[in-house]
């Protein structure tokens, strides 16, 4: 009953809006396929990075966004381009001079150089499935590898080489001159090495279905279909072949393949197919603000997040203004977790119309987790950086004495968020702490707030706290109060940034605090 209340194509956020374009697309009407189909693809040439899982998580809120305003069902494909030809070595992988022996194999045929499973390409989609599966995703996974050998691509690839002369009209245009020499969309395999080959294709014959191409070695002619696992389809012709081959209906890309959408639509077309509705988001950037790449291994892994912050803040980093280039280094952790902490507490608060635009809705589909959180990350990391915290359980100790009521027990997301906190100092605050002395107008700014906070009444909350901070800042010389709460986080917490600091006065204690700030002076 309070969800027909609720007017969901009256949502700004933008699930919400890209729902309603599908929603447009089909006119009111389901599909001949019977569904609404939603793709993601990727290459696992690397380690998956979260630019790869967060096409995911976009895709499926824009699918559980479009659940609630059509009843066409759907169903969302996880694709992996893993017959794709191994081109270049990942500097973040292991066993470089074996990887090297094995380029231009098909990823499902190069050796797994971890060891674990079958191949590289293998062992790279079970990291991918293992991530998506762990959010709870409603997916369906896709091999390029068991689409191609299992003949299920044959109609379509039999389609490419009909419209061979159409496609490469496409095509051709976008390549530099010496790549139109060799282009052709089919990637023959060799037949001797199972090498994917980029090479020219000297005759066609669509009646027989074959190709036929001159051994790169030998100079001999070698005629091979193009169905089977025989060929495979040059990348921007697969994009397409895949939209023609499922019916796709929506895919998210990359700023950097607008070109290849624009083409691959094209081809699309071509094939008889209608090319799928898209959202183009914009890249994830490095610390150097470089474009992250599985073949650099720069930016971020999946793991690499979650062994600092829960699975929720990244969700809710990669919910953000998909329109607009971000940043995805260790440095955006903390940040994303207290905003996501702040979401959810509005949330509660909201009514249910409002909270279609809190991505706490899109993150957690309208089902909330039991949370309750009392300090913020920031507040732990800047007291495992005073404390120099190696164990969570001294972390604990400090807010158990000034938060009342908390425990591990009672408070596990806490707990959880502790441990992380501990291991973000370890790794990241503690190798650059920098005190420095302060100045005579700061040692005097600091003795006054001791000598406040000595007088300060024993129950005072962090709003009281920090007014006394304000205060005595206000009485120094400082030419704005941020260069007087700079002054305490360089001087007593030897970092450029810190938290709101009658909030962590009031965790820390005041007694604590007195017998710090007199350390330092």
């Amino acid at each position: 009953m309070i969800d027909e209340m609720i007017d969901y194509q009256n949502s700004k956020a933008w699930p919400f809006v890209e729902a309603k374009k599908i929603v447009e697309q089909m006119a009111g009407h389901t599909p001949s396929k019977g569904h609404v189909l939603f793709e993601t693809g990727y290459s696992p040439s690397g380690l998956p990075h979260i630019g790869t899982f967060g096409e995911v998580l976009r895709t499926s809120m824009v699918r559980h966004a479009f659940s609630k305003i059509s009843d066409i069902p759907s169903r969302l494909f996880a694709f992996s381009d893993d017959m794709d030809g191994f081109r270049k070595v990942p500097d973040n992988l292991p066993n470089q001079d074996m990887l090297h022996k094995h380029m231009n194999l098909p990823l499902t045929k190069v050796p797994d150089p971890f060891g674990e499973y079958e191949s590289l390409g293998h062992h790279n989609n079970a990291m991918l499935r293992r991530f998506l599966d762990s959010f709870g995703f409603e997916y369906e996974f896709q091999s390029a590898t068991d689409w191609y050998t299992s003949g299920r691509f044959d109609e379509v690839l039999m389609l490419v080489l009909t419209h061979y002369d159409a496609i490469m009209d496409v095509m051709l245009p976008s390549l530099r001159a010496e790549r139109q020499a060799t282009y052709s969309p089919f990637l023959p395999l060799c037949p001797r090495t199972g090498a994917v080959l980029q090479v020219p294709i000297i005759h066609r014959d669509a009646k027989a279905g074959t190709v036929t191409y001159p051994d790169p070695d030998s100079g001999k002619y070698v005629e091979v279909p193009v169905t089977g696992g025989h060929c495979k389809l040059q990348w921007k012709v697969d994009f397409a072949a895949r939209w023609r081959a499922f019916d796709v209906d929506y895919e998210m890309s990359g700023k950097d393949h607008i070109d290849t959408v624009k083409l691959s639509s094209q081809i699309c077309r071509i094939l008889g197919g209608k090319p799928a509705s898209n959202l183009i988001y914009e890249l994830f950037l490095d610390e150097q603000g470089q474009k992250i790449s599985k073949s650099k291994g720069n930016g971020l892994t999946i793991d690499e997040w979650l062994a600092y912050a829960p699975e929720e803040s990244l969700a809710y980093y990669m919910f953000q203004s998909p329109h607009k280039a971000k940043r995805l280094y260790f440095d955006v952790i903390p940040k994303n977790v207290d905003e996501y902490l702040t979401q959810f507490t509005k949330y509660g608060e909201q009514d249910a119309q409002i909270q279609l635009d809190n991505p706490i809705y899109h993150i957690h589909q309208g089902h909330l987790p039991d949370i309750h959180v009392p300090l913020s990350f920031n507040i732990l990391l800047n007291l495992a950086s005073v404390v120099n915290c190696e164990d969570p359980s001294i972390l604990w100790g400090f807010v158990s004495k000034h938060v009342k009521g908390v425990s591990k027990e009672s408070h596990p997301y806490l707990d959880k968020l502790i441990q992380y906190a501990v291991k973000y100092y370890h790794d990241f605050i503690a190798p650059h702490k920098h005190y420095r002395a302060p100045t005579d107008m700061e040692r005097s700014a600091l003795n006054d707030l001791c000598a406040e906070l000595q007088k300060a009444d024993k129950d005072a909350d962090e709003s009281a706290l920090q007014a006394i901070v304000f205060e005595v800042g206000k009485r120094h010389a400082f030419a704005e109060l941020r260069a007087w709460f700079g002054t305490l986080y360089e001087v007593l917490l030897g970092q450029k940034e810190g938290p709101r600091f009658g909030s962590f006065i009031a965790v820390y204690g005041v007694e604590e605090t007195v017998t710090l700030i007199q350390s330092k002076v």
